[in-house]
This record gives structure tokens, sequence and C-alpha cells, in this order.
């Protein structure tokens, strides 16, 4: 009987993890907190109070943007939400002698933009923000390019008054200002652009 016992109390040991699997479950952990970082970046626009996603301009908008902008323009530009950057680099390149900058909020996509400046061979005449678009002041810009959503518009019309030079030229893609009158506009479907010249507008809007 004694023998019997032991034989009951006898368990077969637990297989332990493999180091390579439990170096495969630290890579995938890793791999999945990096990517949730990256996507919260994207994301969080969402839970603000005017969402402005990321939606990269097209060809047809940078050219239509560009029709806009003299050769012989000078002074400083900013876009406004300006993405991956294609806008400022593409406006820089275009005026050799325009200062070009772009305000983003999404950190990877200011990381981005300011490789793709360097890279373009705009480095040095083109600069990028990390910055809440309605705490940056746009006081010294007389060329600015908005890619915005309806809701906002409202909003950043009257930030566009309150605080840009008074003779500054406003080109606004996909939705345009609510109250200023166009001086030009390029009817072009979901590429239409609005140009606007402040200098002509009233300071009451």
């Amino acid at each position: 009987m004694e023998i019997l016992n032991e034989s009951a109390q006898k368990t077969v040991p637990k297989a332990g993890m493999s180091t390579g699997g439990k170096f495969l479950i630290g890579i995938t952990g890793g791999v999945g907190i990096g990517l949730s970082i990256v996507c919260a970046s994207f994301v969080a626009p969402a839970f603000r109070k005017f969402c402005l996603p990321y939606v990269p301009a097209t060809t047809e908008q940078i050219q239509n943007v560009l029709s806009f902008l003299p050769k012989n323009a000078t002074g400083k530009l900013l876009d406004i939400g300006s993405g991956d950057g294609r806008i400022v680099v593409a406006a820089a390149q275009h005026v050799k002698a325009l200062k070009t900058d772009g305000v983003e909020l999404n950190p990877w996509l200011v990381y981005y933009s300011r490789m793709a400046a360097l890279r373009h061979g705009v480095g040095k005449q083109s600069r990028f923000f990390r910055r809440d678009l309605w705490k940056f002041n746009i006081k010294e810009y007389n060329y600015v390019v908005i890619f915005g959503v309806e809701q906002m518009m409202q909003d950043l019309e009257h930030k566009l008054i309150a605080e840009c030079p008074h003779n500054a030229k406003i080109i606004a893609c996909r939705f345009p200002l609510p109250q200023m009158q166009p001086e030009r506009i390029i009817e072009d479907g979901v590429n239409t652009v609005w140009f606007y010249d402040l200098s002509r507008q009233s300071r009451q809007v």
C-alpha cells in the first residue's frame, strides 16, 4: 500500500517555456506597445474640439495652391495643419525667396516633414512646429494655407483676421472661409481652392 501511495503522489513536472518562446512574447509585446504609441498620435485629434484628420494633399491641390504664389513672392508662408509637409516643401521649391513653415500637432508627421525638407534640399528654408494651431501666433505670416474641416473654419477665420498682417493672403483648401469674400476660386471638386486678400476684407467680419 505504501508503494502505491508514493506512486500516486508523484506528479509529472511541468514543461517550462523555452527561451525562444519568451523572446517571441517579448518582441510581440514591444511591437504592440510601439504601435499603440504611434497610432495614438493619429487617433488623438478625434478627441479634440475640432477633429483635423491627416489627409495628404493631392498633386492637384498642391498645384492649385502654388498657382496663387507668385514666383517673386517674399516674406513667410504658414501651412496650418501641415501633415507630412508636402505643401511647405513644394512652396519652398516653387518660390526660393519665401520662408515656409508648417504647424502640426502630430509629432511623427512633424519629424517626417523635417526629413522630407532635408531630402528635397529646402531644410534651411522650411521649418515645422509641433504646436496647437489655436495657440500658435500667426502675426508674422503674409501667406497662410489652410487644409481645415468645415466645423473649424468660422473660428479660424476670426483668428486670421485678428492676428494676420492686414495685407496677408489666405489660401483655403477643401472648405471656404464662411464670411470672407474670395478674390479667386479654382473650381476643382475636392481640390477646389479659395484665395483671399485680407486687405480687401472688412476687419469686422
